[in-house]
């Protein structure tokens, strides 16, 4: 469905990324428009795929996930065979919290939520035992700057 998005509709987006708990009604009024026509835009935005899901945003720290790794990966072959092995590991670890095929000198890159460096070493040790990988290598956040999950409209 294709769906012209107008500046209300990217104030309403705005406002769903900081809160998406938000009611019609609160909605409503910070936009200025009526309950039945910001339920419409929301409905609109969400039947055409802009709104592709609402979730909740949790504490890693206080669920005992305080690591995260960025681990840089080199394919060890680029076949489809080997793309559909690592995409099939990838899939299947919740560990790894985003992953994507890159520009340059590394292939994938991840980023990896665990417990500490002893769950990292048995993250690693599992993902190596799934896919056969060229080069692997990790960095350790030290601090987090920024991590948002809006995207910049």
């Amino acid at each position: 469905m294709d769906i012209k998005i107008d500046d209300i509709d990217l104030k309403i987006l705005r406002l769903l990324q900081e809160d998406a708990q938000q009611s019609v009604d609160q909605l409503s009024e910070k936009v200025s428009l009526s309950r039945n026509a910001c339920w419409r835009r929301v409905k609109a935005l969400d039947e055409a795929g802009v709104i592709r899901a609402k979730v909740a945003l949790l504490d890693a720290d206080a669920l005992g996930l305080g690591l995260q790794a960025i681990v840089m990966i080199r394919a060890l072959a680029h076949t489809s065979s080997w793309t559909q092995s690592f995409q099939d590991a990838v899939r299947y670890m919740p560990e790894i919290m985003g992953a994507y095929r890159t520009t340059g000198d590394l292939d994938y890159v991840l980023r990896v939520r665990v417990a500490d460096i002893n769950a990292y070493d048995r993250f690693y040790k599992d993902l190596t035992a799934r896919v056969d990988i060229a080069d692997v290598s990790a960095s350790f956040v030290m601090e987090e700057i920024k991590d948002t999950t809006a995207l910049p409209i």
